[in-house]
Formats: structure tokens, sequence, C-alpha cells
């Protein structure tokens, strides 16, 4: 797995914060929060999508951004700030679990397309930074329960197809 770097990390960070304020300073209603959250929940569970091509994309979202993470920082600050921090994962998913990240995704290109131009911003930047936050080991810290929770999920929605109730 690609790590992040702590430009990459100021880059995600500055991405919330953008939304959060915009959010903040406006109406504070929940509704508003919808398409950051959705964009973060996918971005990090895109980081436990190891071989698929969530989890590529995942990959390349933090190369990138870790690149030009560096060379905003250092344009602006003169300093150097693209070693790698400490990486860590939420954890796998089951095939069960596979199912519901799956639907999850559906979901999310569904949304997308409903979206309006802000949203669509507030939703994809949101995916972008949980793709950097979640592959630190702070944050996959905080959040390893979520594969869990997709995999038990995905385990009900299993015995409920197979006729054996919830």
């Amino acid at each position: 797995m690609i790590g992040t770097t702590l430009a990459g990390a100021a880059i995600a960070t500055a991405i919330l914060f953008l939304s959060m304020r915009k959010w903040w300073t406006g109406g504070r209603a929940l509704k508003d929060l919808i398409p950051t959250v959705q964009g973060l929940i996918t971005g990090a569970m895109s980081t436990v999508c190891v071989g698929g091509l969530a989890g590529w994309l995942s990959s390349c979202t933090r190369q990138a951004v870790n690149f030009g993470g560096g060379t905003v920082v250092s344009g602006t600050t003169g300093t150097d700030s693209s070693e790698p921090i400490a990486t860590g994962s939420m954890g796998g998913l089951t095939e069960e679990g596979g199912v519901v990240v799956f639907l999850l995704f559906v979901a999310t290109v569904a949304a997308y397309k409903a979206f309006n131009k802000e949203e669509k911003g507030r939703l994809t930047g949101a995916i972008v930074a949980g793709c950097i936050l979640c592959a630190t080991a702070g944050v996959a810290g905080m959040l390893d329960s979520l594969p869990g929770i997709a995999n038990g999920l995905g385990a009900s929605g299993a015995a409920l197809f197979e006729g054996k109730g919830l």
C-alpha cells in the first residue's frame, strides 16, 4: 500500500476544512453533510479494497496528492514534507463485506449523478480526503470498525438471501 506523506495529509485536511467551513458558516443543515460523509466513507472503504479497482484508484489518489502536496507545501514554506508518515490499515473485507462495499460504490455513483455541481465537488473532495487520511495509522485506527460493519451487514444480507433470516 502506498502511504501518505505529511503534505498529503495536510492537503486532505485542507479539503475537509474548506468543505466543513462552508457547512459551518451556512445553515448547518444535516442534509448538507451528506456529500461529505458519503465521500469520506467511500474513500475510507476504498483503502481496504486491496486487489480491486477501488483500491488501485485509492493508491493512485494518494500518490498524486502526496506529490502535489509536497510541491505545494515546499513551494509555500520552503520545507520538505515528502517523507511518508506511519501507515495504517482498517482491516479487511470478507466476501459478504465486499458486496456491501460494492453497493456503497454504486450508491455513491448514483448520488454523484443526482447531486448539483457544488455537492459533486464536496463528494469528490471527501472521497480524496478519505483515501488519503484512512491510510494513516491514526485515522485508520480510529475507523478500524468500518470493515467489520460492512462484513456484518454483508453476512446478514447473505443469511437473508439464503432464507436463514437476519
